[in-house]
């Protein structure tokens, strides 16, 4: 909801939602990568490398999960359908 608020007033700029839609995956994308390889460095002394992996792992098919549902979600076709025909006679 704050992302989708944050980028409203980008339609202002005649941006196309599909446009925005890819800034949005490839935005959470690297936020969530980012996050996982600050977990990764802050958990170097403390786990062993199997765990620290697969918290990597998780963290990385989240990014990979998140970012394509915005691209589905976001940058669906905008084609306006055409409004359908009174078919009763007035």
């Amino acid at each position: 909801m704050i992302l989708t608020n944050l980028f409203s007033g980008a339609a202002m700029l005649f941006i196309e939602p599909g446009t925005i839609g890819v800034l949005l995956a490839v935005a959470f994308g690297f936020i969530v990568l980012a996050a996982a390889f600050f977990a990764f460095v802050m958990l170097r002394k403390t786990l062993k490398i199997a765990l620290r992996l697969v918290i990597v792992a998780v963290l990385a098919l989240i990014a990979l999960v998140g970012s394509a549902s915005f691209l589905w979600f976001y940058s669906g076709d905008n084609t306006a359908k055409p409004r359908p025909t009174n078919s009763r006679s007035r």
